[in-house]
């Protein structure tokens, strides 16, 4: 199947919708709305790091950014509407301040009369076929191209989007006729009028899927879209999370959760079973399986509640529950349509893929360790259950029983997580000192030591990172660059998330109120390197720098709106180490290696292409015109089909302790192989694992004083 270079239309409504489909929802009430507003503007005028005046230009800043939140691609506002939301422009910071949300209830009924407005257009456009000989074209770019000028030109606005899905899916169903015909000549090829009645088909179906989901949402929902406009303007990392929403990142930062252990979907009005999590409840009890339909819900031997047409989070809301407790499942088997009752005793479900695991590969005779930490993970409601650090430290002990000569730490698209675990998991590569230093809005710096003068790893350390790599992980690969402590290897420079968030429940401040207002995730401090830089917007420069797909993107915390400036403080006092003999000579020869490297070269022309083509938002409505640009790019394209094509000839394999984990749980050694297949074909660990068997450290090894 050809590879597609532009945006189907229903992707961009389902990227305009992800932020409002992850919130909660409620009965309208809007005394909690008020209340929620209230705490928030004294929360943050006290606490948060940047000290913001409610002025203009704060006014300004929510006006457009939660009109842009509801309508990012301009398919629902005209500029007539603007001209009626523009009253409340330079009005909206007095609102707050007053506790009133008029600007809010004026755009947000106007919008629910839009998207009834919108079904209409999307139904009727898409009733006849479109004119596609006729020449024009659609901009995609929607943060440049103005609103709609009035309700004729948003219906045209629709018909060129519309038109935009149905070719690209007649493209798409062309070149899958052509490759059948290829393969059996008697392969009868269908008409472009049959193959255009089908597209329009599968976009009414798939635009009446999304409208359905739409239509679940509630005022709570829309209205927390409204709250982070309003929050957004201290800075892009300070956030309000409804009571569900809470409860998700908990989960996330935690990697457990208390339920049956089942991802779920919707599919239409039924909540399917996606997959069992390897060891959860339902995985141990064994009758449910993937693709099976929920219909009932029981807790216990209570009265069945049927979830059928419910909606996914309130679905989930009634599986979940505590440790201990029975949930009884009504469910429709996939394979054979019978209904079964399904009992399975809750209990704490640990996701596998949030925790740390680890590799070992052989290399010239050498053994070394992998260690992957997908994130800086902790359960802040129980201090005593595993987290990040206390993993790593054990993870390293079972790699150094088995002799491996050095560790790389593989940081990749880690977005961070809790900044205790980060100083800890430091701590464990130096025998103390400073991690990191925080500072606090209108105080000096804190420095952040590593305490505990043990020492888990005192080998060869190389960390890789990429541009997803933020926050904790910058913490850590900051502080082994700064100590000269490990090798920092991966993409030009990371996110560069220099800020710390603390997540705060709004009914803290607000005790009396009855039920969950949801909470706040504040910025409340930013971090700093122990050499006194941030590491806020220039994010951590890899000593050795490799070309990504992402190299020439614009991607990162300085290509975000609002974001704090770089600065820098004080240096702490800390003692660099002179770990290796060798180190400049392993930088140096890797960087030779890349830079004489086919592979790397052709990544780095890989890389220029796709920002080339990013930039390039016009597309042509006219079929043949559209197809021959397309064609034109598919054929630039598959000049890059074997970029990452790669395979190092190295063998990964598990640790010995998992080897008995893998006689029970099937699952599990499944997800190994698979994982250690692709690190085989990693391009990028592999010149990690170059970098690390050259590394040679220096006898007893001292400290270096500043």
């Amino acid at each position: 199947m050809k590879k597609k270079f532009i945006i189907p239309f229903l992707a961009i409504i389902i990227l305009f919708s992800k932020s409002i489909y992850s919130n909660t929802t409620s009965e309208k009430d809007p005394e909690k709305d008020k209340v929620i507003v209230y705490v928030l503007k004294n929360i943050l005028s006290r606490y948060h790091y940047v000290k913001k005046e409610l002025n203009d230009d704060f006014s300004e800043h929510v006006y457009n950014n939660f009109i842009d939140g509801l309508d990012p691609n301009k398919r629902y506002f005209t500029q007539e509407d603007l001209k009626e939301f523009s009253q409340f422009k330079y009005e909206i910071d007095d609102q707050l301040k007053n506790t009133e949300i008029d600007f809010y209830k004026l755009v947000y009924n106007r919008f629910l009369e839009k998207l009834s407005a919108a079904k209409n257009n999307y139904r009727t456009l898409l009733t006849q076929p479109f004119n596609y000989k006729k020449n024009e074209e659609i901009n995609v770019d929607y943060e440049k191209i103005p609103f709609a000028a009035n309700e004729i030109e948003l219906v045209d606005y629709w018909r060129k989007q519309l038109k935009l899905s149905i070719l690209s899916r007649i493209e798409e169903a062309e070149d899958v006729q052509n490759k059948e015909a290829e393969k059996d000549k008697k392969t009868k090829k269908k008409k472009f009028s049959e193959l255009e009645i089908e597209a329009r088909k599968e976009v009414l179906k798939n635009m009446n899927e999304l409208y359905e989901r739409i239509d679940e949402l509630e005022n709570s929902d829309w209205y927390s879209t409204f709250l982070n406009s309003v929050v957004s303007g201290f800075d892009p990392h300070t956030t309000y999370m409804s009571p569900r929403i809470k409860s998700r990142f908990d989960q996330e930062m935690s990697g457990k959760l208390e339920g049956i252990g089942a991802r779920l979907q919707k599919k239409g009005i039924y909540t399917h079973i996606v997959e069992l999590i390897s060891g959860g409840p339902a995985w141990k009890q064994g009758d449910l399986e993937p693709e099976d339909i929920i219909l009932k819900v029981a807790q216990g031997d209570a009265e069945p509640l049927d979830i059928v047409g419910m909606r996914l989070d309130d679905a989930i809301k009634f599986i979940k529950g505590k440790k201990g407790t029975e949930v009884r499942l009504t469910v429709k088997k996939k394979i054979d349509g019978s209904i079964k009752i399904i009992p399975i005793i809750r209990d704490v479900v640990e996701l596998d893929e949030t925790f740390v695991k680890s590799s070992i590969v052989e290399k010239n005779g050498e053994k070394y360790g992998l260690i992957d930490l997908p994130r800086f993970y902790i359960d802040f409601n129980d201090l005593s259950r595993r987290d990040a650090a206390k993993d790593m430290e054990q993870e390293i002990e079972r790699l150094k029983s088995e002799n491996v000569k050095g560790i790389i730490v593989d940081l990749r698209d880690n977005g961070g997580g809790s900044l205790k675990t980060a100083i800890e998991i430091g701590g464990l590569f130096i025998e103390k000192g400073p991690i990191v230093q925080v500072k606090y809005r209108g105080e000096d710096p804190l420095v952040k030591n590593d305490t505990d003068a043990k020492t888990q790893w005192n080998g060869p350390l190389v960390v890789m990172v990429n541009e997803f790599s933020a926050s904790a992980s910058e913490i850590f690969a900051a502080a082994m660059q700064d100590y000269k402590r490990g090798v920092i290897i991966g993409g030009k420079q990371t996110y560069g998330k220099g800020t710390v968030q603390n997540v705060m429940p709004i009914n803290r401040f607000y005790e009396k109120y009855p039920s969950d207002l949801g909470a706040l995730k504040m910025t409340i401090q930013k971090f700093y390197r122990i050499n006194g830089g941030s590491t806020q917007i220039e994010g951590v420069y890899s000593d050795i720098s490799l070309p990504t797909r992402y190299s020439y993107m614009k991607f990162g915390e300085r290509d975000l709106d609002g974001a704090l400036p770089w600065d820098k403080v004080q240096q702490a006092k800390y003692d660099t180490t002179n770990s290796y003999s060798n180190f400049s000579d392993v930088v140096y020869n890797s960087k030779r290696r890349v830079l004489e490297d086919k592979k790397f070269n052709e990544i780095n022309k890989y890389a220029k292409w796709l920002k080339k083509n990013q930039e390039e938002r016009v597309y042509s409505l006219k079929y043949s015109a559209f197809k021959k640009e397309s064609e034109k790019k598919i054929k630039e394209g598959s000049l890059f089909k074997d970029v990452f094509k790669f395979d190092s000839n190295l063998t990964f394999n598990s640790p010995k302790y998992e080897l008995n984990l893998f006689v029970k749980d099937t699952v599990l050694k499944e997800k190994r192989v698979v994982w250690h297949k692709n690190l085989k074909k990693d391009i990028y660990l592999n010149e990690a694992l170059n970098v690390l068997s050259e590394l040679k450290m220096n006898e007893n090894y001292t400290l270096v004083k500043q």
